[in-house]
């Protein structure tokens, strides 16, 4: 059954692949990954060509607001992935960062890049 937030995950790969033509073969949805011992699962994953993490993607339900909780646990995730970009999104609301990893920042973007390899 299509839950509200399998649809804006539906909906993310969609732009994805049609809007920012990332193959759909660099891309992973659903996985567990392990955060301080304790099992999660991350919504979808771009991976670079040579199997590094370009974007974490974190999606929420239309309903749910984006809050400060939301960046908190894509962080989390992010700790253990090492992503370049981060998105996060309800269908409605969306937000994209490029991480800064030696720093430790962020820089909010407008949009994620286009595939360009």
């Amino acid at each position: 059954m299509l839950q509200p937030e399998e649809w804006v995950r539906q909906h993310v790969l969609r732009y994805l692949v049609f809007t920012k033509n990332y193959p759909k073969s660099l891309i992973n949805v659903e996985k567990q990954l392990t955060v301080n011992n304790l099992k999660k699962r991350y919504d979808v994953v771009v991976f670079n060509p040579d199997g590094s993490i370009f974007l974490l993607i974190e999606c929420k339900a239309p309903e749910v607001k984006i809050t400060q909780d939301t960046f908190d646990q894509i962080a989390r995730y992010n700790y253990e992935l090492k992503a370049e970009y981060l998105m996060v999104t309800n269908g409605l609301d969306h937000y994209y960062c490029k991480m800064d990893h030696e720093n430790e920042k962020y820089t909010f973007l407008k949009d994620i890049p286009d595939f360009s390899r």
